[in-house]
């Protein structure tokens, strides 16, 4: 064979050999370099529930006794309204009621996103009745009293008077009917638990509810005269449930 060509295919059967070895490279350099897959990315949380909101009104704010007065509440995202003393509520309406003394309406709205209140105070103007000269005051001992006209105690947050405090009331009736000079005072307390300004008109619901009792058993109105001192007049001062029950009460007293 001619060397010259022998020479020629040699030098052609390594730039083969080489751009072989070059494309393989590559393709080898391609294949360790593969794109990574991301993994996917977590599922985000759901919003939080929105929070409930209520207002409650009165209209009007202050009437006399026999009068009535409208309320009217409104709420968003509450899944039960209710009104102490009147009971569970549709989420936005209004109520008619005549109170037979000064309240304080306490509206609570619950949902999913938490609980929230609202309050509204009407106050009930009475007629005030001409004062009995002190001639005619019954001079009956505060002991004899006390015997006969006991305090009236009542649960947690609440005015309404148990089966016992009714009673009470049935005996303090009995004894003032007999007695018609006497004129009572009567004292609404609470215990040191919740706000001064709550308190004061839970109080005043609590005197008046023993107050109407009274009324209810025959006892003239204009006989019985209604305070509150919220929380401000402790009984008992040790914080227990003993002690705060002797705090929740409606003291009766003889209004010289």
């Amino acid at each position: 064979m001619n060397p010259l060509i022998a020479s020629s295919q040699r030098k052609s059967a390594a730039k083969n050999f080489a751009l072989t070895a070059a494309l393989l490279s590559l393709a080898l350099a391609a294949g360790c370099h593969k794109k990574q897959t991301s993994p996917p990315l977590p599922a985000e949380a759901p919003p939080p529930a929105a929070a409930p909101t209520a207002s409650l009104t009165a209209d009007p704010t202050t009437i006399d006794l026999g009068q009535s007065v409208v309320l009217n509440w409104r709420t968003t995202n509450a899944t039960t309204v209710t009104i102490d003393g009147i009971g569970q509520m549709v989420p936005n309406g209004t109520q008619t009621v005549a109170p037979s003394a000064s309240t304080n309406f306490h509206l609570t709205a619950k949902g999913d996103g938490g609980t929230t209140e609202a309050n509204v105070r009407v106050t009930v103007r009475v007629p005030e009745m001409p004062t009995v000269p002190a001639a005619t005051t019954d001079n009956t001992d505060e002991t004899i009293f006390k015997q006969n006209v006991q305090d009236v105690f009542f649960d947690y947050d609440s005015y309404s008077l148990s089966a016992d405090a009714q009673a009470s009331v049935v005996k303090a009736a009995a004894f003032l009917a007999s007695h018609p000079a006497i004129k009572v005072v009567i004292g609404g307390y609470c215990d040191d638990r919740g706000s001064a300004e709550y308190n004061l008109a839970l109080g005043e619901n609590r005197a008046n509810a023993a107050k109407s009792s009274l009324v209810s058993a025959g006892i003239a109105a204009d006989r019985l005269r209604v305070i509150s001192y919220g929380k401000e007049k402790q009984f008992c001062t040790e914080e227990n449930e003993s002690c705060w029950q002797q705090n929740r009460r409606a003291q009766f007293s003889i209004d010289r």
